[in-house]
């Protein structure tokens, strides 16, 4: 995809996951949520994490949001994955500047609706699964129960109270709505 990278994403990349890591160590924020019966969003899935998964959540894919420089040493390959019984589609989206483009919300949502016709889960993510993924999140539910963005948004914070949404994020999220599920 091209246009994918931030400078502000590679310089604020390790202290926030930190941040995130300290967030869900004290107890303040999950490392990732069900949203429904098909779809988890949630921070980076450290490899630790592939067994609980795989074995526990039934994920079987994975729709990675990440700049490569974040999945390259703490999260599965594409390979390892594979190797997991999990296939990944990773759709590149700059941290922090960056919102889903179109053609990312619709290949990421016909990914989804694959392991839905399969009763399998997905989990979708980017480093803090709050802004990038949660995008995805809103337009899959949007698609899923003809809500409007503002329903597919409170849906998520109900389960995941610290998601972010900022304009880029709401541009995409209206702009899905009105060529999807308005027309």
């Amino acid at each position: 995809m091209s246009g994918c990278g931030s400078l502000p994403g590679r310089l604020l990349f390790y202290p926030t996951l930190c941040y995130n890591i300290v967030m869900a160590k004290l107890s303040l924020r999950r490392w990732y949520n069900r949203i429904d019966a098909v779809v988890i969003l949630g921070a980076l899935p450290f490899r630790g994490m592939t067994r609980q998964l795989v074995e526990d959540e039934n994920v079987r894919g994975v729709v990675t949001l990440n700049e490569k420089y974040e999945t390259k040493y703490f999260v599965n390959t594409k390979d390892e994955w594979s190797e997991a019984g999990v296939e990944q589609i990773q759709l590149c989206t700059p941290d922090f500047v960056g919102s889903p483009s179109q053609d990312a919300v619709n290949e990421a949502i016909d990914f989804i609706y694959k392991y839905k016709e399969r009763d399998e889960s997905v989990y979708v993510h980017c480093k803090a699964g709050r802004t990038r993924s949660a995008t995805i999140v809103a337009c899959y539910l949007m698609k899923e129960n003809g809500w409007s963005p503002q329903e597919a948004y409170n849906y998520i914070r109900g389960k995941r109270r610290h998601i972010l949404f900022r304009e880029k994020q709401w541009n995409t999220l209206r702009q899905y709505y009105e060529s999807e599920i308005k027309t």
